[in-house]
């Protein structure tokens, strides 16, 4: 009888742990629910407005929400805590220790999981942030290196799958690493299930794009839009014989533009858009976001209504997934970049990219002369300090001159004879250029080009490697370092392009292949040298001297304050026309960098009558006065208080 009421008593212990555990969940299900309740209640008002103001459907807005719960609700635990943790800290990705790196799938790593296997050298090299191009599924043949998305739910089947993904996220969070991607939303492959559908005749399908039956309002666009690529992909138009219809693409015949004055497109991309951050994304990159409204009589770029598109979707993500940062990629000057961040009460993009700084450096590289880019990055400097850019020398891109010609016109440069130039030195066909490399989309009526090359090869280590030329590699190494030092002295967060951190130069090899050689920026997107990579501790490498200087440059910057995005950030007078001072100053702490555009030894007369600097890579105490540089030479300076 005893045992009987002892198992009895057990039995009633258990029923009430049950209850008590099933009890505490849906506690916990019912304070998730108020978070997102009240994130929705914060922004509800606007983003109705806005929508409304926009398209003025009440079924598709409520459509809308309705999803947006739904996306909430199967966002896993452990990215909803992230998320709440970095609502707490919202300057989060603002800190010195971030450094970005951007690298393709296939060419680093094979496949997803094997770019997992890597995360230790990714690591080794001081990268927190990891920016995966292109990995949609696409067409082959057709992609324009991914950025023609077949399948937005679908990785590229030899990349690997969404599960490879999600596991690959979980494993860069669990080692404090973010993750970016690119969001393709200006257009879609011609193979996309909407496009299929379209090109049958579908009215539903076709009023997702810009379909005419006849070449009058094509030809309108055309007479106030400038085309993308004018020699590989003239017009705004394609013609679609099987359906006797013109279809708007602005990038290439294959890539269909979307027509967000549609709701049904704008609805179906933000779930694209929370499906794909539901996998653990961090960044999101808003590919080619200037161009997505599109109006008759205008250029198609900039227009209001995308900066509506964007806010919308900083608010859809505040309410969903307030822990991923939006990307802009908005590659124009710095007078049209700024507004993508929106304002401190509306705020868009988080995060945008500092194209035209990289175009002005290299400007500089070739004339020895930094002027340009001292007013550069004064402009940049004058924004709002909550603005962050991301600061890069190389990327996947080509590297177009939207250099500021005006100003160059008052110093005797003309904009085409200067272009020129430019593209003559970086081929190496000047006389005191060692750089190498291809051009792109090269116009032979205009005379405008862009130009292709790693950084190491637009530095001479290609040519100072292939002709054996001792000294002539240490210059070029000495160049490559100084400007990785003065890209990470720069406001906002230095990116590094995959393989730069090794020296890696041009890779020839895509000539050889039918499905890239007519695209000569497969030029510096070549598979990552592994075997380089091994060589990285051999001390008196090139690996090993340019990989140990970078490391030396990243601990610096994640050890001194003054680094963080939101400092002080200006520029100081030297009084040489080769060499460039940056001043950041955060929290009493002062930094200069001072860097030598020249293969000429200089003096940088700097007037600083505050007291000693301590030289941060040698530890030499000496006065910012008459700072001696060596050719290509740097140094980082911090105020002894």
């Amino acid at each position: 009888m005893g045992a009987q009421v002892a198992s009895k008593s057990k039995k009633t212990r258990t029923v009430k742990s049950t209850n008590t555990s099933k009890k505490a969940k849906s506690n916990n299900q019912s304070n998730r629910q108020t978070i997102y309740q009240r994130r929705f209640r914060r922004h509800f008002d606007e983003l109705k407005w806005l929508y409304t103001e926009l398209y003025n459907n009440k079924s598709m807005f409520a459509e809308l929400c309705e999803m947006m719960e739904q996306y909430y609700r199967e966002r896993n635990d452990k990215l909803k805590a992230l998320d709440r943790k970095r609502e707490k800290d919202p300057n989060w990705y603002k800190r010195n220790d971030m450094l970005g790196m951007m690298l393709y799938i296939d060419n680093f790593g094979g496949t997803i999981k094997g770019v997992q296997e890597k995360l230790d050298y990714i690591q080794r090299a001081n990268v927190n942030y990891v920016h995966l191009m292109p990995f949609l599924d696409t067409v082959d043949g057709e992609s324009d290196g991914g950025y023609a998305v077949k399948d937005f739910r679908k990785v590229r089947p030899d990349l690997g799958t969404m599960e490879d993904l999600d596991e690959f996220t979980a494993t860069c969070h669990r080692k404090h690493i973010n993750v970016c991607m690119d969001f393709v939303m200006n257009h879609t492959s011609s193979q996309h299930e909407w496009a299929v559908k379209a090109k049958q005749g579908d009215g539903e399908y076709m009023s997702r794009y810009f379909f005419y039956d006849n070449p009058e309002i094509p030809r309108r666009f055309d007479e106030t839009v400038p085309q993308v690529f004018p020699t590989t992909a003239p017009g705004n138009f394609t013609y679609l014989p099987e359906l006797n219809h013109w279809v708007m693409t602005s990038f290439y015949p294959y890539q269909w533009d979307l027509n967000y004055h549609n709701p049904r497109v704008f609805n179906e991309m933000i779930y694209n858009f929370l499906y794909l951050v539901n996998q653990g994304i961090d960044v999101m990159r808003l590919d080619a976001v200037p161009y997505i409204w599109k109006e008759i009589g205008t250029d198609c770029r900039n227009l209001q209504q995308v900066h509506t598109l964007v806010r919308m979707m900083r608010i859809i993500s505040e309410i969903v997934c307030p822990g991923v940062l939006l990307l802009g990629e908005v590659v124009m000057e710095p007078v049209k970049v700024a507004p993508y961040f929106g304002t401190t009460e509306k705020p868009e993009c988080h995060m945008l990219y500092n194209v035209t700084t990289m175009a002005t450096t290299w400007n500089s590289v070739a004339t020895r002369d930094v002027r340009l880019l001292k007013q550069q990055l004064d402009t940049v400097n004058s924004l709002p300090k909550d603005y962050v850019f991301l600061n890069y020398l190389r990327c996947h891109d080509d590297l177009g001159w939207g250099l500021d010609y005006w100003t160059l016109s008052n110093w005797g440069m003309t904009e085409f004879s200067h272009k020129h130039y430019l593209n003559d030195y970086f081929q190496g066909k000047t006389a005191r250029s060692n750089s190498r490399g291809e051009l792109y989309n090269d116009d032979e009526t205009t005379g405008d080009a862009r130009f292709c090359g790693t950084t190491a090869s637009m530095c001479g280590v290609e040519r100072a490697g292939f002709e054996h030329n001792g000294k002539m590699m240490d210059e070029a190494i000495q160049q490559d370092l100084m400007l990785h030092a003065y890209m990470f002295m720069q406001s906002g967060i230095p990116v590094i392009y995959s393989g730069d951190e090794v020296g890696q130069v041009n890779d020839y090899t895509y000539k050889q292949d039918p499905r890239k050689c007519d695209d000569s920026r497969y030029l510096h997107r070549g598979h990552f040298r592994w075997d380089l990579a091994e060589k990285i501790d051999e001390a008196g490498t090139v690996e090993n001297r340019l990989f140990e200087g970078l490391n030396q440059l990243e601990t610096l910057r994640k050890r001194e304050k003054a680094f963080v995005s939101t400092a002080d950030t200006w520029t100081v007078e030297t009084y040489d026309a080769s060499v460039l001072c940056i001043g950041r100053y955060y929290d009493n702490d002062k930094i200069f960098g001072i860097f030598n555009f020249s293969e000429q030894p200089k003096t940088a007369w700097i007037h600083e009558d505050d007291g000693d600097y301590r030289d941060l890579l040698t530890g030499q105490v000496t006065r910012a006065e008459a700072v001696k540089l060596e050719p290509y030479g740097f140094k980082l300076m911090k105020w002894i208080r």
